[in-house]
């Protein structure tokens, strides 16, 4: 019994913390495509660092939204892609931490 307790422990420890980082990137990561989706809506004055940013959140955000872009058929004005970007990567998130705790 003592074998056995001294390695689940570990290996449990383990799992709880590639849970909290896949819980806090998820979260970063939706909060990054936010701050994108409302920097692409509002129009600010020309300044060096908010360039920077707005291109930041363009390089992170943009090759991930891309490829919900392809799939969905255009909607005119109307872009889709973020929201289902975000529900998918939710939903993806998810399901990695329920098979990480179902086979851990």
């Amino acid at each position: 019994m003592g074998v056995s307790a001294s390695f689940t422990l570990p290996v449990g420890d383990a799992v709880s913390s590639v849970t909290t980082f896949i819980r806090a990137f998820t979260l970063v990561y939706t909060l990054t495509i936010i701050a994108y989706i409302v920097m692409s809506w509002v129009r600010v004055p020309y300044s060096p660092t908010l360039n920077r940013i707005q291109r930041f959140l363009y390089d992170v955000c943009e090759p991930y939204l891309r490829i919900f872009r392809r799939i969905l058929p255009s909607f005119g004005p109307v872009d889709l892609s973020p929201t289902v970007g975000l529900i998918a990567l939710w939903v993806v998130s998810e399901l990695v931490i329920r098979l990480i705790d179902t086979y851990a």
